[in-house]
């Protein structure tokens, strides 16, 4: 049986709400109702020159489609779903596809563009959506909210919870763009460190073929090294993606399951003394370069380049739903889907 996608409902015409959490250094973040987005992270560099370390639209209108993805949550199902085809309890189901014959980041009517509804309390702010079923050609009503918290260390967290009335995948991340120096030049410089033995190579269409060794690889982010000369690297994987789209498997059991949460990636910007660091519960972290950046209009004067931002999306491994993993990303009536991310920006000087 296949299940046919609900119709898409026009966008609503309200204004997206901006919400800005604030820390007592001076440290603050904006996000957007629309897409539930962080939409920019100022931050001081080590003279306490404070810069906007996010890429990202100047206007809601912009957000309302957000083909970049800047900033944004994504559902229901991050990351690729090959021809957006998937089993489920014995039933064959088809999700809308969008990204060269295959599912992406939850489809042209993803979470990214959905306008949540947002209040701030307990210290934080709270984002709610209802994704109907048949949205995006999955099953099932589904109830999510997004909890971000700032606090004076510099720690930005972000808190998923989700239910559903009947069987579905789920598997959301955050899609922030960063650029440590402030936007003053591409991330090039910046030195990366991933904890991580093994990474998914992948087919022309981003679609997981294989786990692989990062040893002898420009994947080989164990030890902190410099972006820009990974990204010419005469490697087969580098050219198909035209730089780093790729899941590594922070996991060495199966990927699924309640995992602590831990440090799993850090980024340093020589320039600015500015430091980037992700903890997450989750199996998979999809390191992406800004491959598809070039002429970007964002809120910089010029058009963004290729690889003037990078993002670390925390989530199940892409495909998952077609592997033997698939269970683990199954949300069902009674269960709660629980996930937990945090970016904490610091200096070292």
């Amino acid at each position: 049986m296949t299940f046919k996608s609900a119709p898409t409902l026009p966008m609503p015409c309200t204004e997206a709400q901006l919400f800005t959490l604030r820390n007592a250094y001076g440290m603050r973040v904006t996000v957007s109702e629309r897409g539930a987005a962080l939409v920019s992270w100022w931050a001081p560099d080590r003279y306490g020159r404070m810069a906007d370390v996010l890429l990202g639209y100047p206007s809601d209108a912009q957000y309302r489609h957000n083909p970049s993805y800047f900033g944004a949550i994504i559902g229901r199902w991050a990351n690729r779903i090959a021809q957006g085809r998937f089993m489920l309890d014995g039933r064959a189901m088809q999700a809308d596809v969008n990204d060269r014959g295959n599912h992406l980041h939850g489809g042209d009517a993803g979470f990214h563009c959905a306008h949540w509804r947002g209040v701030l309390a307990h210290g934080g702010l709270t984002l709610r959506h209802v994704s109907p079923d048949g949205q995006g050609g999955f099953p099932g009503n589904v109830e999510v909210q997004v909890f971000y918290q700032l606090d004076d260390d510099g720690c930005l967290s972000i808190e998923y919870q989700a239910t559903s009335d009947a069987p579905t995948p789920l598997n959301l991340t955050s899609h922030p763009y960063f650029n440590l120096n402030g936007g003053v030049g591409d991330v090039g410089d910046h030195m990366l460190q991933i904890d991580a033995d093994y990474y998914l190579q992948v087919d022309p269409a981003g679609i997981p073929v294989g786990r692989v060794a990062v040893g002898g690889t420009p994947f080989d982010f164990r030890q902190p090294a410099a972006i820009g000369p990974r990204l010419r690297w005469p490697d087969a994987q580098i050219g198909l993606a035209g730089g780093f789209d790729h899941c590594y498997c922070l996991s060495e059991g199966a990927p699924g399951g309640a995992q602590a949460l831990r440090t799993v990636a850090r980024v340093y910007d020589p320039g600015s003394g500015r430091q980037l660091q992700v903890a997450t519960t989750e199996a998979g972290l999809q390191f992406y370069s800004g491959n598809c950046l070039e002429g970007v209009q964002g809120r910089s004067r010029r058009p963004y380049a290729r690889h003037d931002g990078f993002c670390l999306e925390a989530g199940a491994y892409p495909d998952q739903l077609n592997g033997q993993y698939a269970a683990a990303v199954i949300l069902r009536p009674g269960q709660v889907y629980r996930q937990t991310t945090v970016y904490r920006l610091s200096l070292q000087c």
